[in-house]
């Protein structure tokens, strides 16, 4: 880790205890009608970082995570974060992160660095990606062309607003929840959408 990123890591500490004193309630956006996608989420699929093709159909039945990261953010420590979430709900949870440079040049690496980057400094064992274009434009990631379009997702046009925005899709394929970037993974609001059934 450099010592940039050993000062945003520090100063992520601090920012995150003040989002924690202010709460949470600005900081989600859900499904309150429980619409249910127009296209399906299984029916979606991506490239993984070491370029083999991943099928949301092996997701079925399990909640999902979808994480857009950077490795150069003030948000980066929550690499470590999402790694502990992982970990403690693996049984019911699977995170997705999707390394893109859209907010001001903070994943300027290639993808085997990218890789190299969150194993070595946080010991990500979740999958990751090929970096890819996150927001709405005529390069948008297919996945987050669904994540951030009501008319496939039944009702979100919610694009990330910065790096480690999270979307999170039920165990039924049913987009119900979008956290902002300060609304740490480990978060009991978080954890307990998580569990909930």
């Amino acid at each position: 880790m450099t010592t940039g990123q050993s000062i945003k890591k520090f100063i992520y500490s601090i920012w995150m205890f003040i989002q924690k004193l202010k709460g949470s309630k600005d900081k989600i956006i859900f499904n309150k009608e429980n619409k249910k996608p127009l296209s399906s989420f299984y029916s979606l699929k991506s490239t993984l970082n070491n370029g083999n093709a991943f099928l949301f159909e092996t997701l079925k039945g399990k909640k999902v995570l979808i994480v857009n990261t950077a490795s150069d953010c003030l948000y980066t420590k929550q690499y470590d974060e999402l790694e502990k979430l992982y970990e403690l709900y693996k049984d019911k949870l699977i995170v997705l992160a999707f390394p893109a440079n859209d907010f001001g040049e903070q994943e300027k690496a290639d993808d085997s660095s990218i890789v190299q980057f969150c194993k070595i400094n946080f010991g990500v064992s979740f999958p990751l990606m090929k970096k890819s274009v996150v927001i709405k434009n005529d390069n948008q990631n297919e996945v987050y062309k669904w994540l951030t379009n009501g008319n496939l997702n039944g009702w979100n046009n919610q694009q990330p607003k910065w790096n480690f925005s999270k979307y999170l899709i039920d165990e039924n394929g049913i987009l119900t929840h979008y956290f902002e970037p300060m609304l740490s993974p480990l978060s009991k609001v978080v954890r307990d959408i998580i569990i909930a059934d």
